[in-house]
């Protein structure tokens, strides 16, 4: 991202200077302080960028996808800023000074990306990761390096056992070497140490040691912290009370409730005001189809567990659930109409929530709140469920744009760990963030 911005705000020099190449005098007095014109660009760029994903971590995931995310994301940047020229004239940098530019950007910004993709291989560049353990937990590290394209900055050396345990990783990365930890540490060049031993008394874990290579600048992390920092989730079968108790986050406060309140506010009115002929028109298509009603309301589960009505576009028949037996709603849902299967999938059917959050009911980022039933269930079965239940419900949350659609207790398992990341790290930027990922979840059809 700072390359990117650097490579904005140089194309607008470069673009002007291109443009006026063969004025005999200086540039145009008319076209006034250039620098923020430039970082005003830049900014506009980078948040179209964040909403197409060009910052994820998944825009390594190929060529096609990439170019088709760069176009989309400049061909809207085009849009934008000349629709604030048109507004804002005294930001004007005349038509073909403005073309150039965009030009120029475009063509910095592949060339980074290019530089970029093939340093991020290079294992100069790479932070060099021992792991102890060779067990489950171990091969939980093994699984995310090979399935993130995030992890690219990350070189697993190898995976040394303790005490014997049975190898869960494949044995030609398991290290059989029976010399002190500090001098593997030295001997290959390890940046970091990930502790991935289930089993930590009876000498089960070289605490000695271990302090030994903190002393000398080694950094040493749980695995619930390096799932954290590398997935944006906290990974239950690693979590303990302990750690949750100790650990940084978790922090509730006057100021940051306040933060985040007018934050749900100006979002929420912002977007009320921008889509309300988009709700008069779904409003307009669900009671054509299949009458009235066309809100649905729901009992939901909020904050510090409690209930609330929730409301949303229907979407599914209404005698979805004649039995009176609450049920999951999937993906292909055998119950949704044709008009609520596409308001559900450019998440139309959300925007009646617009008035939960301005009733104090939700929040617009947070966790997805779940009906009474279900969370009953849940917290039976799934550990630190109710946790999620200390901050607001949301319309979007961390969960819905990491994860895909969930529809079962496996994938209720799966959305509390980002659930239980966004409790611990909620903050206005993280809200943001979200949001912005929210507009690429709409636009390529992601998570839910």
């Amino acid at each position: 991202m700072g390359l990117d911005i650097a490579v904005m705000i140089a194309s607008i020099y470069l673009g002007i200077s291109v443009r006026f190449i063969e004025s005999d005098s200086n540039l145009p007095s008319s076209l006034g302080p250039i620098l923020p014109k430039a970082s005003l660009f830049a900014l506009v760029m980078m948040l179209i960028m964040t909403a197409f994903g060009m910052y994820s971590g998944e825009w390594m995931a190929g060529a096609r996808a990439v170019a088709i995310r760069m176009i989309a994301s400049f061909a809207l940047g085009f849009v934008v800023m000349s629709q604030l020229f048109y507004l804002f004239p005294d930001i004007l940098l005349g038509r073909g000074a403005f073309l150039f530019s965009l030009l120029f950007a475009l063509i910095g910004v592949t060339l980074t990306r290019i530089a970029f993709v093939k340093w991020s291989n290079l294992d100069a560049f790479k932070k060099r990761v021992l792991v102890l353990g060779s067990g489950s937990r171990a091969a939980k590290v093994d699984h995310l390096i090979k399935s993130m394209s995030s992890a690219r900055s990350l070189q697993i050396v190898g995976y040394l056992p303790l005490q014997g345990s049975h190898h869960y990783v494949e044995h030609s990365r398991v290290l059989h070497d029976t010399a002190s930890l500090s001098e593997i540490v030295t001997k290959y060049n390890i940046h970091e140490i990930v502790i991935a031993v289930r089993d930590r008394r009876d000498g089960g874990l070289p605490v000695g040691e271990l302090l030994e290579c903190k002393l000398r600048g080694i950094n040493i992390m749980e695995l619930s912290s390096f799932f954290e920092r590398e997935n944006g989730q906290l990974q239950l079968e690693s979590l303990n009370a302990s750690w949750i108790i100790l650990s940084e986050g978790f922090k509730q406060g006057l100021a940051r409730d306040t933060v985040k309140r007018i934050f749900d506010l100006v979002v929420s009115l912002v977007i009320m005001l921008v889509s309300l002929p988009a709700m008069a028109l779904t409003a307009l298509a669900v009671y054509l189809e299949s009458g009235a009603p066309v809100l649905y309301r729901q009992e939901r589960v909020g904050q510090h567990g409690k209930p609330f009505t929730i409301m949303k576009f229907r979407s599914m028949r209404c005698d979805a659930e004649q039995d009176g037996k609450p049920r999951w709603a999937g993906k292909d849902d055998d119950r949704t109409t044709r008009v609520g299967q596409f308001i559900r999938r450019v998440r139309l059917d959300e925007l009646p929530q617009l008035f939960n959050v301005f009733m104090g009911h939700m929040s617009f980022v947070g966790p997805r709140p779940e009906r009474p039933y279900f969370v009953g269930e849940l917290i039976r079965q799934i550990p630190y469920y109710n946790s999620r239940h200390t901050v607001k419900p949301g319309i979007t949350g961390w969960a819905q744009v990491r994860y895909a659609y969930g529809a079962s207790v496996e994938d209720a398992v799966e959305k509390l760990q980002y659930d239980l990341y966004y409790v611990k790290n909620h903050t206005l930027f993280l809200d943001m963030m979200v949001l912005f990922q929210t507009v690429q979840v709409v636009l390529w059809g992601k998570g839910r």
